[in-house]
């Protein structure tokens, strides 16, 4: 199935949290997502559970978009398409794979546009 087929048949949704991006020096068990590698640990994370971190950098005010589609691990272009779209827009954005779920943090200053973008892809919200 080509991708276009995937994305007319595919959903996004908003997660109605807001969040942040922390460089901390700890895992947190609530967190979103909590990426350890070599250099440091980085927590996603509802904002309401930002003082219980120890943080050493934080980024305020993101809300996480969540395509409900199941992608086989060979299908190729998903996270290219939909940044592509969104730079168009001047919208940046942190991508995260997870096993069968991709989900694309945003500003939350830009969540309309950004529904509009991903709905231009066919995507319904």
């Amino acid at each position: 199935m080509q991708l276009d087929e995937y994305f007319k048949r595919g959903k996004v949704y908003v997660w109605k949290e807001l969040f942040v991006i922390c460089k901390s020096r700890h895992t947190h068990p609530k967190a979103f997502a909590n990426i350890v590698d070599k250099d440091e640990i980085t927590v996603i994370i509802d904002e309401n559970y930002l003082h219980d971190l120890d943080v050493i950098d934080v980024q305020k005010g993101w809300k996480i978009f969540t395509l409900d589609i199941v992608f086989p691990m060979d299908v190729c272009g998903v996270t290219a398409k939909i940044a592509s779209a969104l730079a168009q827009k001047g919208i940046s954005i942190m991508p995260l794979a997870a096993f069968s779920r991709d989900h694309f943090l945003i500003r939350n200053k830009d969540v309309q546009e950004a529904k509009r973008v991903f709905e231009s892809l066919g995507l319904s919200l």
